[in-house]
């Protein structure tokens, strides 16, 4: 997912209802989980994007200290 950074990738699940797992993987020491939650619409809301955007920035200013 672009448009929450670099190498951030999306888990989509289909059943029962829509749900989203924002992720990401390239650092060694672990997997983060930058956002999850139920879609109730066809498009990923502005609201969501910005949560996994700021839980990004944080986990780079964390790695940064």
């Amino acid at each position: 997912m672009p448009t929450v950074g670099k190498g951030v990738r999306e888990i989509r699940i289909h059943k029962p209802h829509e749900h989203r797992v924002i992720y990401i993987a390239q650092f060694a020491e672990a997997i983060y989980i930058l956002h999850a939650f139920e879609k109730k619409t066809p498009k990923t809301s502005q609201k969501d994007i910005e949560i996994a955007r700021t839980a990004y920035a944080k986990i780079k200013e964390i790695r940064k200290s």
